[in-house]
């Protein structure tokens, strides 16, 4: 089954690491990727724009409206996006519990039920 991995993260902890920190994040999620990508299970991905760069539309009464930023009040906001195709769910979590934002942040594992 194809699952969508949601990266969800406050901005402002990622700022406040270390460059040594940050260094050490990355390298979880090169080696994370390699192993995903070795074994097939990864799809695709992408890292998000900062929040800031956000337009969240909405259309009421038939009027467009275009704000700026995330959609919800939080710190944590959308950061990325993973897809991945697993054996089991049990597998997407184990995925998602080895990504770096996890530890900080939150992963969302979404099945998906249709592509386009």
């Amino acid at each position: 089954m194809k699952y969508l991995l949601l990266i969800n993260n406050d901005p402002a902890t990622l700022a406040a690491l270390s460059e040594q920190e940050q260094q050490e994040l990355m390298s979880e999620v090169e080696s994370l990727m390699a192993e995903i990508s070795a074994s097939g299970e990864l799809l695709g991905g992408q890292a998000l724009a900062d929040a800031s760069q956000t337009k969240t539309v909405r259309v009421r009464g038939g009027s467009v409206t275009a704000t700026d930023g995330p959609f919800a009040e939080a710190k944590e906001c959308l950061a990325g996006t993973l897809m991945v195709e697993c054996e089991t769910v049990e597998r997407a979590v184990e995925i998602a519990s080895r990504w770096p934002d996890a530890k900080f942040g939150a992963m969302e594992v979404r099945p998906i039920i249709d592509t386009f």
